[in-house]
Parts: structure tokens; C-alpha cells; sequence
């Protein structure tokens, strides 16, 4: 179980109460299988016949999911600098509040309370709920049922401490890669082969450019959720480079894993059996093992599933508690529990919400589709603000000792960023009227900040510490 540092905090001369912090107890195997765990998920089992149904060859296809490596290792080492410089367990919110200022970084925090992980554990429990179903039905509600109980036991064991909530990490992480390890075998070993290739049907129907473009939405999607790792930057052992480490490690590891596994689909089912199935994985175990592994499948996509849902659970949790940290309004989220070694507060809260879009999804009876809308466009916003942090923050404090510095720059920045807005404009073009409800719900976090804003009068003096009357100062160095 990890354990808490403690600082004091009141006026110089005055007895001040110890407040518990994060302290660095992650080892980098941990925060390289928390990364690994929450981007192999189970996008890998579907969004692959989507790739290459917009796909014009076999070839390209595989250029398509090398290539969606490659910028996720760039966004990755944007990342790594801005964690290995400024380490703390607000991640994004940390750096856009010290680059953009209060408001970005507030909204940024609501977003996360309200639509980025709370929807993406609500995502996860419906696909899980899904497959979860074919080996045991539960009725009507049977989805929603199985997603809801993922949401309360993955909550509860990262309550119990993050120690007990890593272990749990590993351990699904381990069974994921293992599974997708069998169907990466199964393919390119056991599975017989596939009829010559043929171009994908869909790939005609529209400019190739377009096709291509659609194609690395899937990409993209499906290698997402390295980002998390920013958060647990001030509990990773190992000096600051650590956090570079472990980002290229599991990247480099999940690119070699995608690019397996597509290369086994294409063995066992050609470009255009892969582009005419609606469960790849299942379809190409079918013709290596036989009908009987469709249960297989579903557990190990059922695991899948539960990696990436206690990885988002276990990160989520830290802006929270960034946001209850500097905000009084939101004091009750920024308590660190020292024996949990957790902000035990800020997980049941993201627990209770996420809990409410599940019943969200199962009154929508889609459940997996209405998330997706729900989270995508913010997802991408703040994306794109924390590339901009980066720019932003090497040209005001250029001084700063940078343990790892973005290689190329700023060459590599803007291409992140460039890529941030181009799925920005595609979350918003191909999705549905839940991307609109996720941008409402971001915008009542306009609500609160007013209110704080309110608080302020002419005259009035940060108190010590540097805090404004309503929660705003400036960012504490690390």
C-alpha cells in the first residue's frame, strides 16, 4: 500500500495542521502496465475491420496502424516533457492552469469530473456489460447491469489503496496480453489462409484521402489513453525521466502488439473479410479454433475491458483531486487519504457519476454509442490545449531545468497539435447528438466559475500561499 508524504500548510509562526500528499511509490513497471493496460482495451477486438474496411490495401492499412504508433509517440513525448518538468497528480490541469491560466484549467477539471473519464468508464462498462452477457444474461438490462457493477467494484478496490489497485492493474493486464497474444497465434499460425487480397469495398466509394482520413479516426481512438499517465507523474519512483520511460516503453510495446494482431486478422480473413466483419477477433479464432471460442473471446475481451476501466478509474481520480485541491468550492474532492494512499473522496465521486451516465446509456439502449459521442469532442479540446500548454510554457519559462525536452521542436509540437484539431473537427463531423450533450455539460462548468468569480472584490489580497479569496493563484512550483 502506497503511503503519504505530509506537508504543512498555514501562516509562517502559526502551528499548521499535516496535510497528506502524494507520495512517489509507483515502480516504472507499474506506470508502464497502467499504460499499456488502459490503450490495449477492447478496441483492438473491433476497431481493426473498421480500418480496413476504409483501407485500399493490405499494405496501407498496416502503414495506417504503424503510423497512429508514431503520432501517439509523439503526442507521448510532449507529454513527457511537460510530466518530467512539472510532476504532479493533476496532469493536464496542472500544466494548462500554469500555461493558459485559471479558467482553461478549471474547465478542464469539470470536464474531467463530468465527461472525459467519467464517460470513458461508463464506455468501458457497456462493452463490458456486452460481452460480459454472452456468457451469462441477465435479462433486458443485462449491459447496463454488468456495467454498473464494473463501475462499483473497480471503484472499491482502488478505495481500498492504490498498492491493492495496481496489483489488480497488473494482473488484468497480464490476462489482456496473454489473450491478444493467443489470437495474434491462432492467426498467423493455425488459421488457414485467407482468400488473395482485395481492395476494401469501402475504400471506393468516397475520395482515398477521405477513407484514409476516417481510417486513422479508428487508429487513433484505438491507441488512446496514454495521456492518463501524466497523472500518477508525482507517484512514479525513479527521478523525473521516469515518466519519459515509461510512455515510450508501452507505446513501442503497443504498436508491436497492433501491428501483430492486424497482422494476424490479414492472415486469417484477407483485407476485405476483415472489412466485412463486425467481430474480427471472433471470426478469425472461429476459422483457427473452432465455434467453441467464442466464450474464450469474450473473456479475454471482458478483461480487456476491465484493464483499461480500472487504469481510468485509478488516473481519473487524480484531477479530481487536483480540482478539490485548488478550489475551496470543490475542498471535499482534494483530501488525500493517507492509509488508502488514494483521494478516496474524489473516487466515489467519479464513481457516483459515472454510475449516472451508465443509466444515461441504458435508457438511450445505446449505451456504448452514446458515450462515445458524449466524450470525444471535449476529449480533443483539451487535447489540443495541453499541446498549446507546451508551446506556451518553453517560451515563458525557458529557464526551466526540463529533465526530458520534446526532440525537434517545435516541429513536434505542432504536429501533435495539428492532429488534436483535425480529430477535434472529426468528433464533431461524425458523431451524433450525444457529442453535442457532452459539449452542454461542459459548458455548465461556466456556472461555478462565474460564481467563484463572483467572490472577488476590488482590494482584495491573495492570502499566504498565494491563493485568491475563491481558489485561484498561482500554480505551486513542484
Amino acid at each position: 500500500m502506497a503511503r503519504a508524504r505530509y506537508q504543512r500548510e498555514g501562516r509562517p509562526g502559526e502551528s499548521r495542521p499535516e496535510v497528506a500528499l502524494p507520495r512517489p511509490s509507483l515502480r516504472l513497471v507499474d506506470a508502464i502496465g497502467l499504460i499499456v493496460g488502459i490503450v490495449v482495451g477492447a478496441g483492438i477486438f473491433r476497431a481493426p475491420s473498421l480500418v480496413a474496411a476504409n483501407s485500399t490495401g493490405e499494405l496501407s492499412m498496416l502503414l495506417l496502424w504503424g503510423l497512429g504508433g508514431l503520432v501517439s509517440l509523439i503526442g507521448a513525448m510532449c507529454y513527457a516533457e511537460l510530466a518530467s518538468t512539472w510532476p504532479n497528480a493533476g496532469g493536464d490541469y496542472h500544466y494548462l492552469r500554469r500555461a493558459l491560466g485559471d479558467s482553461p484549467a478549471f474547465l478542464f477539471a469539470w470536464a474531467r469530473l463530468t465527461v472525459i473519464p467519467t464517460g470513458s468508464i461508463a464506455l468501458l462498462g457497456f462493452i463490458f456489460g456486452d460481452y460480459a452477457s454472452q456468457l451469462l444474461p441477465l435479462g433486458e438490462h443485462s449491459s447496463a447491469l454488468y456495467a454498473a457493477l464494473s463501475v462499483v467494484v473497480l471503484t472499491g478496490l482502488n478505495v481500498a489503496g492504490v498498492r491493492l489497485g495496481t496489483w489488480t492493474q497488473n494482473l488484468l493486464t497480464v490476462a489482456v496480453v496473454l489473450g491478444l497474444g493467443f489470437v495474434i497465434v491462432a492467426g498467423l499460425f493455425f488459421a488457414p489462409a485467407a482468400p488473395p487480397p482485395v481492395v476494401a469495398e469501402a475504400a471506393s466509394n468516397g475520395p482515398r484521402h477521405a477513407a484514409w482520413g476516417l481510417a486513422m479516426v479508428f487508429v487513433l481512438l484505438t491507441y488512446g489513453g496514454w495521456n492518463e499517465a501524466a497523472y500518477i507523474s508525482s507517484e512514479l519512483r525513479g527521478g523525473r525521466r521516469s515518466i519519459a520511460s515509461a510512455l515510450i516503453w508501452s507505446l513501442l510495446a503497443v504498436t508491436v502488439l497492433y501491428l501483430l494482431a492486424n497482422l494476424a486478422y490479414l492472415k486469417g480473413l484477407g483485407l476485405a473479410g476483415m472489412g466485412r466483419s463486425e467481430a474480427v477477433a471472433a471470426d478469425l479464432l472461429r476459422n483457427a479454433v473452432g465455434p467453441g471460442s467464442a466464450q474464450l473471446l469474450s473473456l479475454i475481451i471482458c478483461a480487456a475491458v476491465l484493464t483499461s476501466s480500472n487504469a481510468t478509474v485509478l488516473m481519473g481520480s487524480r484531477t479530481h483531486y487536483a480540482l478539490g485541491r485548488d478550489f475551496p468550492m470543490f475542498s471535499l474532492l482534494g483530501r488525500w487519504n493517507a492509509r488508502a494512499g488514494s483521494p478516496v473522496n474524489a473516487l466515489l465521486v467519479q464513481g457516483a457519476i459515472s454510475l449516472a451516465l451508465v443509466g444515461v446509456g441504458a435508457l438511450t439502449r445505446r449505451g456504448f454509442e452514446t458515450m462515445v459521442d458524449y466524450t470525444a469532442p471535449v476529449f480533443w479540446f483539451f487535447f489540443l490545449l495541453t499541446g498549446v500548454s507546451l508551446l506556451v510554457l518553453r517560451r515563458r519559462e525557458p529557464d526551466v531545468v526540463r529533465p526530458f525536452r520534446v526532440p525537434l521542436y517545435p516541429l513536434t509540437p505542432l504536429l501533435f497539435c495539428a492532429t488534436c484539431a483535425y480529430l477535434l473537427y472529426s468528433s464533431l463531423a461524425y458523431t451524433g447528438a450525444g457529442a453535442l450533450v457532452g459539449v452542454a455539460v461542459l459548458a455548465t462548468g461556466l456556472i461555478p466559475l462565474a460564481l467563484m468569480r463572483r467572490k472577488v472584490r476590488p482590494g482584495n489580497k491573495p492570502s499566504p500561499g498565494g491563493r485568491t479569496p475563491w481558489g485561484f493563484g498561482r500554480p505551486r512550483s513542484v
